[in-house]
């Protein structure tokens, strides 16, 4: 990495040609190197000069998952309060953004220390996206993968701060309620349920096909996206079937892999009714030979001694 510059401030007007036009009259602090820069409001210099700590490691990381070079260098904008980041974001769930026609990653820094976002695994997200389509263009990445991978790569975590207590891909699998991959291509639903949905159907459905294909299964798809194969035609060459197959595979194994959990959580008071039976009459058992076992000790005693 070059040498860091000194911390200086500019008037916002001087940036609108990179960040969108959403902070009025304040002045932005700015660290750059060669390889990246931080713009961020006071007070977070100290978050700036994190991000520039711990990016050339991210950036390593990322290049050994997908094998690409980060050959760009991505501005990262760190926003002080949700209200001011939510003028562009457009969602109170979201906590992070990459605009990958600018190069430019947004974050919600008051949200970083909200389990299990923090700032590394969030930069790393969003990193992830720029990447992708730096190498991908926007027609031929559909929006399902390149969240799917994005997730995958920051260990499932997405933009979103999503209830962890109640998954809604669950839902969903118990109804056959889902949101067909067709419908997810090109954007998300805005409705928070089925937004919540959508990022966990594009995080499943990678994983799953990293657990079926391995990990080559889904660079080789990304490799034939990159090349110019439409998302079915990738697909195929990569995985050897067409994508409403993958589709109708992954629902299968949904459904079989919930299944046993429905059925645990619906016959749980009998289970354990059955399993303290069985530890009933097990002691019972084992009482009797104990028993039984005295009663032969004393005969043995008494022949004895006649």
């Amino acid at each position: 990495m070059g040498a860091v510059h000194s911390i200086t401030f500019f008037p916002l007007f001087f940036l609108f040609i990179i960040i969108p036009h959403f902070l009025y009259a304040e002045d932005l602090g700015i660290i750059q190197t060669d390889e990246i820069i931080v713009l961020f409001q006071e007070p977070l210099g100290i978050a700036a000069k994190e991000v520039m700590d711990i990016y050339g490691g991210l950036k390593r990381e990322l290049e050994e998952i997908l094998r690409w070079p980060v050959n760009f260098r991505p501005t990262v904008l760190l926003i002080k309060n949700s209200n001011e980041f939510q003028k562009i974001a457009g969602n109170k769930s979201v906590v992070a953004l990459a605009v990958s026609q600018k190069n430019l990653v947004v974050i919600d820094y008051s949200k970083m220390n909200t389990h299990p976002f923090t700032l590394g695994i969030t930069l790393k997200h969003e990193l992830c996206h720029l990447l992708l389509h730096h190498h991908i263009k926007k027609t031929k990445l559909p929006k399902w993968l390149d969240e799917g991978v994005s997730q995958w790569v920051s260990d499932g975590v997405a933009e979103m701060i999503m209830d962890r207590k109640r998954s809604v891909l669950k839902e969903a699998i118990r109804t056959e309620n889902y949101i067909g991959i067709d419908r997810l291509a090109t954007s998300f639903p805005e409705h928070k349920k089925s937004l919540m949905l959508a990022y966990e159907e594009s995080r499943s459905l990678v994983a799953y096909i990293g657990s079926k294909f391995g990990k080559n299964g889904i660079l080789d798809i990304l490799k034939y996206l990159k090349e110019g194969y439409e998302v079915d035609a990738a697909i195929r060459k990569a995985l050897s079937i067409p994508l409403d197959d993958l589709e109708r595979r992954w629902h299968s194994h949904l459904r079989k892999k919930t299944t046993w959990f429905i059925f645990l959580i619906t016959n749980l008071y009998e289970i354990l009714f059955f399993l303290g039976a069985m530890i009933t009459i097990y002691g019972f058992i084992r009482l009797l030979i104990k028993k039984r076992g005295y009663e032969d000790e004393e005969t043995g005693c008494e022949f004895i001694q006649h």
